[in-house]
């Protein structure tokens, strides 16, 4: 199975015609999974927990809606590659949402820095997230991204924690203009062990 190796290759793109015959089934599934990873933390921001699937899905996407052919794939494959977990982390894509967008830009403005507060903890462990280093998600005038790309580092005794269904397992942000925690139910988190190598 592709995912083991925890990487999207070449050989896994599938012809963009070939895609569309079952892109509505495809969808539908990245719709299920979502739903399975997604976690509002408080009013204004989602995470949702990335895997194989879902960067595939990505991929698949980008190559449609662009139609790069395949001089486009090394650039997704580049792009979306890095948000798989590899065995020993998590990975995730967090939102923050605001519809309005005189107070959407307000807000960020406040939220500089926040890629070095969102954390997990399960138990007496902590994880912290780690930005995806593919560009700054502050501005030099100190205004947050919108969209944040985290992995999440395990040590082997926190996965054993994780897997254990042992104590509670939360996401959080600890900004001083922004803190939230949100709890994460058991099914989540027996989801997401999957992730784990």
């Amino acid at each position: 199975m592709p995912r083991d190796t925890r990487t999207i290759t070449p050989g896994d793109i599938m012809p963009l015609d070939q895609f569309e015959t079952i892109r509505a089934e495809k969808r539908q599934d990245n719709l299920i999974r979502k739903r399975f990873r997604r976690v509002a933390i408080g009013p204004h921001a989602t995470i949702i927990f990335e895997n194989w699937d879902s960067m595939w899905w990505q991929v698949q996407e980008m190559l449609r809606v662009e139609k790069g052919g395949e001089a486009q794939i090394a650039d997704e494959l580049a792009a979306y590659n890095p948000m798989i977990p590899d065995g020993a982390e998590l990975t995730a894509c967090l939102f923050f949402e605001v519809d309005d967008p005189v107070k959407r830009a307000a807000f960020l403005g406040k939220l500089g820095g926040v890629e070095d507060h969102i954390f997990l903890a399960i138990g007496e462990h902590r994880i912290a997230a780690v930005p995806e280093g593919d560009t700054p998600r502050t501005n030099a005038d100190g205004k947050a991204s919108a969209v944040h790309f985290l992995h999440f580092p395990f040590t082997p005794d926190q996965i054993a924690a994780w897997r254990s269904g042992d104590g509670s397992a939360m996401v959080g942000i600890d900004h001083t203009a922004y803190g939230h925690i949100a709890m994460l139910n058991a099914e989540l988190r027996s989801e997401l062990a999957r992730d784990f190598g």
